[in-house]
This record gives C-alpha cells, sequence and structure tokens, in this order.
C-alpha cells in the first residue's frame, strides 16, 4: 500500500519510549522526517540520533506540553527547520492513580495539565501552521477507558475522555482547511506499566478482551500510519478503537 507518507514531517509528543517510540518508528519507516519530543532530552535525542545512523531523518524536541511557550517554541523550531509540519501525535500522557475519595488535588491537576492541557496546547499550534497550508493530520490518543469508565483513575478518565471530545471538536472545525483529525483508544498493551502488573491481574484482564491477548505498541503504530495516510483522508473526527475487541461501541 502507498501511504503517501514520504516526505511529509511529523511531531510525536512522548515519542521516546513506549508507544511514542513505536510510533516514531513506524512513521518514520514510511518516509516521514520525525520530531522525536519529549521531556527527557536525552532519550529524545538518543531517538533521533537512532534513526538519523539508520538514514532516517529525524530531530529531538525538549518538551513539557503542559508549557504553552514550550510547545509554542517547539513548532517553531519545527517549522524553521522544515517549513511544515502535516502530522501531530498527541501521545505524551501520565497517570496519578487513585480513588476519588484519595485523590490528591495536585495528581488531578497534574494529569489534566500534561493529558488534556498538553494536547490542546500542541493542537493550537499545530493549526495555526496547517490551516496555512491546507493540510494536516491531528491524531490524538485517547484510551479505552475515556469511553468505558475505570475505578481508580478518575483524572485519567477525565483527561482521556475530554480529549476525545477536543478530536470531534477539532474535526469540525478544521475540516474546511483539509485538516482531519482522530483520536485511537488503546485497549491494554503491552508496555513497561503493564509488564509489572501481578499475574492474577494479568489474567483477569486477558478474561474481558475477546482475542485472548493483550496489544502490542505496533499496533497502535500502524494505526497511526493509517490515520496519517492518503487513504484515511476522508476519515474524521472518528475514535479508532484498537482493543481486542474489549470495547465494541
Amino acid at each position: 500500500m502507498n501511504t503517501g507518507l514520504e516526505g511529509r514531517t511529523a511531531i510525536i509528543t512522548g515519542g521516546s519510549q513506549g508507544i511514542g517510540n513505536a510510533i516514531v518508528d513506524a512513521l518514520a519507516s514510511e518516509g516521514v522526517t520525525v520530531g522525536v519530543a519529549d521531556l527527557n532530552w536525552e532519550k529524545a535525542k538518543k531517538g533521533a540520533d537512532d534513526l538519523n545512523a539508520k538514514g532516517k531523518k529525524a530531530i529531538p524536541f525538549k518538551v513539557n506540553v503542559a508549557n504553552s511557550q514550550e510547545v509554542k517554541e517547539m513548532f517553531e523550531q519545527a517549522f524553521a527547520a522544515w517549513g511544515k509540519v502535516d502530522i501531530l501525535v498527541n501521545n505524551a500522557g501520565i497517570t496519578r492513580d487513585s480513588l476519588i475519595i484519595r485523590m490528591k488535588e495536585e495528581d488531578w491537576n497534574q494529569v489534566l495539565d500534561i493529558n488534556l492541557n498538553g494536547t490542546f496546547f500542541c493542537i493550537k499550534e499545530a493549526v495555526s501552521k496547517m490551516a496555512k497550508q491546507r493540510f494536516g493530520r491531528i491524531i490524538n490518543i485517547a484510551s479505552i477507558v475515556g469511553a468505558i469508565g475505570n475505578p481508580g483513575q478518575a483524572n485519567y478518565v477525565a483527561s482521556k475522555a475530554a480529549v476525545i471530545g477536543l478530536t470531534k471538536t477539532v474535526a469540525r472545525e478544521y475540516a474546511s482547511r483539509g485538516i482531519t483529525a482522530n483520536a485511537i483508544a488503546p485497549g491494554f498493551i503491552e508496555t513497561a506499566m503493564t509488564e509489572v502488573l501481578p499475574a492474577q491481574v494479568r489474567e483477569e484482564l486477558l478474561k474481558q478482551i475477546p482475542l485472548g491477548k493483550m496489544g502490542t505498541v505496533s499496533d497502535i503504530a500502524h494505526a497511526v500510519c493509517f490515520l496519517s495516510s492518503e487513504q484515511a483522508s476522508y476519515i474524521t473526527g472518528q475514535v479508532l478503537h484498537v482493543n481486542g475487541g474489549m470495547y465494541m461501541a
């Protein structure tokens, strides 16, 4: 399949590890020049250096997405380097889990600041560039729990549900400018966070998944490549659930 991604540019937040790193690798393999954006400069730089050593094109960005000024500066640097920004993948996110009655206000605010406000700040900067070039792909990484809820994750669930609503609003506001906006809602994915789950917890999770297995970071990365591609040019305002059948809308 010709994805039409050769020569495109992309910024991927939280791009130095886990799902973000897989997205960076997948897009770079399709000929996209990638911006590896992360709060951890060392990891972002290493990720970009590794890709450049393989003959791909990448630059690192150190950014706290919850800081609107840092986000603005990142997009200015990207535009100065590339002359355009075609794809934005909002992947950066954190968890600070606790039952509602025990949840600290600072944990609520920090999760919303990064997961929701950070996504908004990045979108705001991206659309200002994309609208002028009359092309853009915005892909927000949401979560299955944003659709079904999850005990002990009120802050995270609220942030991801809000990201889904934000995605649909962006899609409606900017469709006339050639910009599509979609969300991907991963189910339970094999990452460093899920690897440490107790065996009994993993078994109970697997019972809820019709396909009987957790997803991989590549499953999410492939979905991002599709939504970034020419094949997805008529898809906007949608939530692509990648969860092995655990949730069926």
